[in-house]
């Protein structure tokens, strides 16, 4: 009995460091401290960005200051070309996913600013 109570106490130091996580990738989410507050300022900075947008805006200038979208979509209806940046600006679901819904939604028209927000987007499929 000595010896397995020397065995156990000895191989303790051993397993105490010893960490296996499984995750699908909330725990970045959940366990990295900073990375909450990184999306939140992300969200944060893409809103000031869009509410100080002035329609007729060049959808180059937009993209150069706003960055990559989160989501796009491009559509050519009636001979004009509609480009459509979708930016994350409000999470709704905290599964780590990104969805359509935490975004809003940027609707150029040949280029220019025409709208922001889902009503603009959804007047382009419900005409």
């Amino acid at each position: 009995m000595k010896k397995l109570m020397l065995v156990a106490a000895l191989s303790a130091p051993l397993l105490t460091g010893c960490v296996i996580a499984v995750s699908d990738g909330e725990a970045e989410t959940h366990w990295a401290g900073d990375s909450s507050t990184s999306w939140q300022k992300q969200h944060k900075n893409n809103r000031e960005i869009i509410a100080n947008l002035a329609l007729d805006s060049n959808y180059q200038m937009v993209l150069n200051r706003l960055h990559t979208p989160n989501f796009t979509e491009l559509l050519k209806k009636d001979g004009n070309v509609y480009q459509v940046l979708f930016y994350a600006t409000h999470s709704i679901h905290s599964d780590g996913k990104m969805t359509k819904d935490e975004c809003t939604p940027l609707v150029f028209e040949n280029d220019k600013l025409i709208g922001v927000g889902d009503t603009i987007y959804q007047s382009l499929s419900g005409e």
